[in-house]
């Protein structure tokens, strides 16, 4: 339907259908603009969430990115979908109660591998505020996956016996948190 000046008949039908389009609203006979205007805040509270849950995802990506070559001696990692996301919301929970919330935390960014567990950096999310807990986040290596056959020949100087090509992690993570402001507060260990 295309709306134009030349319409001669108001049909109320038509104009209702003609004002409301996807992703605007519509302020009906049940809601007036302060309801919706009251909505508003938690909206923006939803896209100021997703922004800094994006921020998080982020910033878990480009710690495994540097960490490839120097300390986990591959050329890629291989990361399942929507893993950092979820690692992402996990923090955001688990940053809700503290008193600086997540500008208080201190990420200790670790890899579990088949040799042990390396550390792959360590990251404050606001350096100008004094941390009040710190989350160890523990990756984990997906050992369902086939290793290349690179990782089984030695074929020369080119190839480091303890060099891989790709790296895949697995769908799993540790969370550890440890509250830095009390002194009876103890260690929560999620596992996901």
């Amino acid at each position: 339907m295309v709306a134009t000046s030349t319409l001669k008949t108001k049909n109320s039908e038509c104009i209702t259908e003609l004002d409301r389009r996807p992703g605007q609203t519509h302020f009906g006979k049940d809601s007036d603009f302060w309801d919706v205007c009251l909505a508003e805040p938690q909206r923006s509270a939803d896209l100021g969430e997703e922004r800094t849950c994006r921020q998080l995802a982020e910033m878990f990506e480009g710690v495994l990115s540097r960490a490839k070559r120097p300390t986990l001696h591959c050329s890629s990692v291989l990361v399942p979908e929507r893993l950092t996301r979820r690692i992402a919301r996990h923090v955001l929970r688990l940053a809700s109660g503290e008193p600086c919330g997540l500008r208080g935390c201190v990420f200790y960014v670790n890899l579990e591998l088949d040799e042990g567990v390396k550390r792959l950096e360590r990251v404050a999310y606001d350096a100008a505020v004094v941390p009040t807990f710190e989350l160890t986040l523990v990756f984990k290596q997906d050992g369902a996956a086939w290793p290349s056959l690179r990782d089984f020949l030695f074929l020369g100087s080119c190839f480091a016996p303890k060099s891989r090509h790709v790296l895949r992690l697995s769908p799993g993570f540790r969370l550890v948190k440890k509250k830095l402001y009390s002194s009876s507060a103890g260690t929560e260990v999620e596992e996901c």
